[in-house]
């Protein structure tokens, strides 16, 4: 009788492994030609940066005055400009196809209904955005160590911080490795609001639309002195404490406070987004 009722209702369903899912997912993601022209166009970032310092010929304000004749610096800045915009922008447009994306697409059903838990496609959604994350940040970062080697030129490879002192090749490549994973971090936690956004529409220009204009109120209300007590909860107070690691010794307390800013906008989309789709019908 067991065998029968077996038979009848068909054989069970078995979750798909874990790596599965995340290797199917970043192949996915690589696939989209739109990753792959975003990916090459953050390449170009730090090669403009480097000309504009060679052929200005003089040192400029602020950071980009510091890359002048100083070439590891120019990953830092690289990084630090793409972080006010263009980085938020590709992880959110990533957290939009992700799950706002494939619901437009008719594929999210699919999904669902598929033998894996909520949860876990939930996981491997954030994984793939966290992916486009990390590539962008290296794409910048590596390229940015190479344009700053081979166009802006740096004495025996050597970084010289702002505290006037010379770091060696090896220590400048960390000081520049600290700040990628640092700014990973800050997308992460935007990627995961953005996938929460995600997780409530069916139309990709509205992740994209919330997001972006989330981070420019952030700016916009960061520039009023009258709510100076509200900087600790905004997530983009601190986006310039790249600089920090220029010093020596590398003076960590911004980049430690906006990193646990961070991880709490970043508890808090993921949050909502399997609570979202905990919820959601198939």
């Amino acid at each position: 009788m067991t065998a029968v009722a077996e038979t009848a209702v068909g054989p069970e369903r078995t979750a798909a492994p874990l790596g599965r899912l995340l290797a199917a997912e970043v192949r996915w993601v690589f696939r989209r030609p739109r990753t792959l022209i975003t990916l090459g166009l953050f390449a170009l970032i730090p090669v403009l940066v480097a000309v504009g310092v060679v052929v200005a010929d003089r040192n400029g304000p602020g950071l980009i005055g510091a890359v002048a004749g100083n070439g590891l610096v120019l990953p830092i800045a690289a990084l630090t400009l793409a972080l006010a915009l263009l980085l938020p922008l590709a992880t959110a447009m990533a957290a939009a196809d992700a799950l706002a994306g494939e619901a437009a697409h008719g594929t999210l059903r699919g999904l669902l209904l598929a033998p894996v838990s909520r949860v876990r496609l939930v996981g491997v959604k954030a994984f793939g955005v966290l992916v486009v994350a990390a590539a962008a940040v290296l794409v910048i970062a590596v390229v940015g160590v190479l344009a700053g080697m081979v166009v802006v030129g740096s004495a025996d490879g050597q970084m010289v911080t702002l505290s006037g002192t010379t770091l060696g090749f090896g220590e400048g490549v960390a000081r520049v490795g600290l700040v990628a994973v640092w700014v990973l971090g800050q997308l992460a936690a935007v990627g995961a609001v953005a996938l929460a956004v995600s997780s409530l529409t069916e139309h990709p220009l509205v992740v994209l639309a919330s997001v972006l204009g989330g981070l420019i109120a952030f700016g916009v209300l960061s520039a009023i002195p009258a709510l100076d007590w509200l900087q600790p909860w905004l997530l983009t107070s601190g986006w310039t404490a790249a600089t920090d690691a220029l010093r020596d010794p590398v003076a960590l307390d911004a980049m430690g406070s906006s990193t646990v800013r961070a991880l709490c906008y970043a508890a808090i989309g993921l949050g909502i987004t399997v609570w979202r789709m905990q919820r959601r019908d198939a």
